[in-house]
């Protein structure tokens, strides 16, 4: 029986093997994965005959000749199913329905200004997941699973623990949605699934150690370290945004004083643009549009905040020597007005041996780092009973 089971593990391996080199190299012939992966012809031809039967590849015709016969070319077939990633925000919900591959299909963002209550951020949040569900193609797979990033502290369970920008303890989020829409719902922290999305479609795909910073109303971390999310002993790893970088600060709803996020997120920037507006209230969008006119006030209160994520973003690269750091989510939309500032306290304040050869960067227009790595958790999770770690196989 050990025999067995031996052989059945090492098909699955090899299977992992060609399934994942699919998705990353198609397309491809037989004889060029036989050639990338070490197995032979016979193995590659019955391993791609069972994931055409499985419907996770097709066939797409003939490559070029190296000399002899045209080789039939394969595709990863990534429309087989589909996913839903979603960013969870204290004011907005930003869903999408990705590919097996990660590629946008749909999109849908909505404001939760004004909704406080768990109850009701849950009836908007599944309100959100009903019309992508419907939106979904027809397909053989359907919708293969529903990830989902949340600013705060979740565990293994799905629970959010605490998050306290939302006012939440211990909503047993991961049940009440698989309940609800009878799929597997993978939870976890919003930086977390920006770190993933980064990785693995943005601007970390060749990072090995990078660290996603998020700053919305308040600041996440997600780490990559030697190409893996780093969840800590307990998986609560990340909160930097309650480090604190005033010893006797102002005080913070975590419980702790002179936390990062009170003097560097978007709710610090717009506590102090107060004055800026009429009425005392004022969004981002307006003071970046204040900042494109010139408006030397706002360009100050840019700066400054600037001079606090320096701060904190110099700690974080004495403590993790990254070769990458990526500020994401709303913020990353001020990077005009951001950079100049943050680089330079990084250059006064950084260790040297550290800063060298670390870069720093904004990510892309869209801010859609933590959706995207939301979805790939679904996917991932989908793949799980299908993929071994390539890890295993050397």
């Amino acid at each position: 029986m050990k025999k067995t089971g031996d052989l059945n593990l090492v098909k699955k391996i090899n299977k992992s093997i060609v399934l994942e080199l699919l998705q990353k190299q198609s397309p491809i012939s037989r004889a060029s994965m036989a050639k990338l992966t070490g197995l032979t012809k016979a193995t590659v031809s019955t391993l791609v005959a069972e994931l055409m039967e499985e419907n996770l590849l097709d066939e797409i015709g003939m490559g070029e000749s190296s000399g002899g016969r045209k080789p039939v070319m394969l595709v990863f077939r990534q429309e087989a199913g589909y996913a839903i990633g979603v960013d969870l925000g204290v004011n907005y919900i930003h869903a999408v329905l990705t590919d097996l591959k990660g590629e946008l299909v749909h999109e849908k963002r909505q404001s939760l200004k004004g909704i406080l209550e768990a109850d009701q951020v849950l009836a908007e949040l599944k309100a959100c997941l009903r019309q992508l569900i419907e939106l979904a193609p027809a397909s053989p797979y359907g919708i293969v699973g529903i990830g989902v990033g949340v600013p705060g502290i979740t565990d293994n369970k799905g629970t959010v623990l605490f998050a306290p920008n939302l006012g939440w303890r211990d909503v047993p989020l991961k049940r009440l949605l698989e309940e609800e829409f009878g799929m597997p719902v993978t939870i976890d922290n919003e930086a977390n699934a920006g770190a993933v999305g980064e990785k693995e479609f943005g601007a970390g795909r060749d990072a090995a150690n990078l660290i996603y910073i998020s700053i919305g109303v308040g600041i996440g971390t997600g780490i990559i370290m030697n190409n893996e999310l780093y969840r800590g002993a307990s998986g609560y790893s990340g909160e930097m945004g309650h480090i604190s970088i005033q010893a006797d600060g102002k005080p913070c709803r975590c419980g702790n004083l002179g936390c990062w996020e009170l003097y560097a997120s978007e709710n610090a920037l717009l506590a102090e643009a107060a004055g800026v507006f009429p009425d005392g209230k004022g969004e981002l969008e307006d003071l970046i549009a204040l900042a494109r006119q010139g408006n030397s006030t706002v360009l100050e209160l840019f700066a400054r905040t600037g001079h606090y994520l320096g701060v904190g973003i110099t700690n974080i690269i004495n403590i993790f020597n990254p070769e990458l750091i990526i500020i994401g989510n709303r913020f990353a939309e001020a990077e005009n007005w951001l950079g100049a500032s943050i680089r330079q306290v990084i250059e006064t304040r950084a260790l040297p041996y550290h800063r060298d050869r670390m870069r720093l960067e904004f990510a892309g227009p869209g801010h859609r780092s933590n959706v995207t790595g939301a979805a790939s958790f679904a996917i991932s999770r989908f793949f799980a009973e299908r993929k071994v770690s390539m890890d295993m196989n050397g």
